[in-house]
């Protein structure tokens, strides 16, 4: 089935297959926009706004350069009870660091909020959205699990971009509450995990006197037989051995085990499983601010005594110790860019009212699609082990898979592809979302008209092409402009530090 060029054909289910050639809504080279991060967390909140330029390349804006207009103060994120957040105090802080940095909620061009822990349960993330609502067509929100986390803390602490020099780098994400571990080879993240250990698991008060213990601060507590009384002080050295404990349990994780504090585990993701020496190490997180001796002031937690037994293990551990881009703002840095195109080549949409879809996260996986031949077993798996590796494999929401086409699009081909993919987002189509389906080259309308017709899929199918997308972009998709035949796509990428120069 083809068309020719601007030429639409609808079917009874409200199918459209287009063919148009690439074209941008972009008439300037450059562009500058102004952004704000925000990380509100189980233990500390904070913002940092930006300054974003952007140079388009072809048909897609990348990011030339990246300036940080301010940096919020760590706010230590406020507890109206046990585990709900106190939104109107996170309101009035975030309005004062508006303030310092001399910009109105208007002023935004984009950003991006960041929950994690706590913060991301559902009667939280309602109330701190609601904070936002005047911006919430700008921001791109995101409920941020163990394994997304710990990927954007490799990026963000600049890990990643390290590894392209050939070193194995691994970046440790010690926070309040969890650390994560990530392992970077040639600028991507191969391994990864997290566990329960963080520097507010044990709380004090100014007193000293011992006033929050998360469940993982008491089984640490309960496996050195430490006592814990809320409300009496911890004598020092039961706190010096909570900390040493914490930090065993870190680095055994770190070389790949398994650890446990009596008989229970700790890992929150699989153990790293890799065995290839580490050229470098780094460490981001609050309290990597100890590590480096960027903070010296205590917070009421464990924080600077875990930082000293950390240092004394890494110092006889092996690896380099390099200082990261960001330490306590690795997660947070990662700040939304957007970029609007419109599709070319082919499109496939049906059912019409699909659209518009907003805030579509996106997976890049290695799908081996420039092959002669291609295998729909190796579509199915790296699309399970993107979902998977950004904590999006539960099926929650719908997933934009970039399927950078390469060679012809013969039936053998595109079935491969159709059926690897399809079988990779089973949970996710098992609850009814939409197969979205973007790639650069011309066989957007062929991939949809496949799914439809020859697989049989009945869910709604979006497949567009003439768009270039990364892992940790978010994509808008417009309704159908009738006088192209195409749709406008909004990209909103996480920007990570080093980025102009690697992207």
């Amino acid at each position: 089935m083809t068309a020719e060029s601007g030429d639409s054909r609808e079917a009874g289910d409200g199918r459209v297959f287009f063919t148009s050639t690439g074209r941008t809504l972009a008439d300037d080279d450059q562009v500058t926009l102004t952004s704000v991060g925000v990380d509100i967390g189980s233990s500390t909140s904070h913002l940092v706004f930006s300054r974003i330029v952007m140079e388009r390349l072809d048909a897609r804006y990348v990011v030339a350069a990246r300036e940080t207009i301010h940096r919020s103060e760590i706010l230590l994120t406020p507890y109206a009870a046990e585990e709900t957040i106190d939104a109107g105090l996170l309101g009035d802080f975030i309005k004062k660091q508006y303030a310092a940095a001399g910009l109105a909620a208007d002023a935004i061009d984009t950003g991006a909020l960041i929950l994690t822990g706590v913060a991301a349960r559902r009667r939280n993330a309602r109330a701190i959205g609601e904070l936002f609502a005047r911006q919430a067509g700008k921001m791109v929100a995101v409920s941020a699990g163990d394994a997304l986390e710990t990927t954007m803390a490799a990026h963000g602490s600049g890990a990643v971009r390290r590894s392209l020099s050939g070193a194995t780098v691994m970046n440790v994400d010690i926070g309040g509450g969890t650390s994560k571990i990530a392992i970077c080879v040639q600028g991507k993240v191969v391994a990864q995990t997290a566990l329960d250990v963080g520097a507010r698991l044990v709380s004090f008060d100014s007193e000293g006197r011992l006033v929050r213990l998360e469940d993982a601060g008491r089984l640490f507590a309960a496996g050195l037989k430490l006592p814990t009384t809320l409300g009496a002080s911890m004598p020092a050295r039961d706190a010096a051995m909570l900390a040493s404990g914490m930090a065993d349990a870190l680095f055994a994780a770190m070389r790949g085990g398994a650890p446990e504090i009596g008989g229970m585990g700790l890992l929150r993701l699989d153990p790293l499983g890799v065995s290839d020496a580490i050229d470098e190490l780094s460490f981001s997180g609050g309290v990597a601010e100890y590590i480096y001796g960027r903070e010296s002031a205590g917070h009421g937690d464990l924080g600077p005594l875990l930082a000293r037994e950390i240092s004394q293990r890494a110092a006889t551990w092996g690896p380099r110790l390099v200082e990261p881009i960001e330490g306590i703002r690795a997660t947070v840095i990662g700040v939304s860019q957007y970029a609007v195109q419109l599709s070319g080549g082919t499109i496939f949409v049906s059912p019409l009212d699909i659209l518009p879809l907003r805030n579509v996260p996106v997976i890049a996986p290695d799908l081996g699609l420039d092959g002669e031949t291609i295998a729909a077993g190796r579509v199915a798996d790296t699309t399970r082990g993107a979902l998977q590796r950004l904590g999006l494999g539960g099926g929650e929401q719908p997933v934009a898979v970039f399927a950078p086409w390469r060679g012809s699009a013969t039936y053998q081909r595109l079935d491969a592809f159709c059926r690897g993919i399809t079988e990779g987002l089973t949970e996710i189509l098992a609850r009814g979302h939409a197969l979205i389906v973007v790639g650069d080259g011309d066989v957007g309308g062929l991939i949809g008209l496949h799914c439809r017709e020859t697989l049989k899929l009945t869910n709604p199918i979006v497949s567009i092409d003439g768009v270039t997308l990364h892992e940790f972009d978010y994509i808008d998709i417009g309704r159908i402009i009738a006088t192209s035949g195409a749709v406008p796509v909004v990209i909103k990428s996480l920007v990570f530090p080093g980025d102009a120069a690697t992207r």
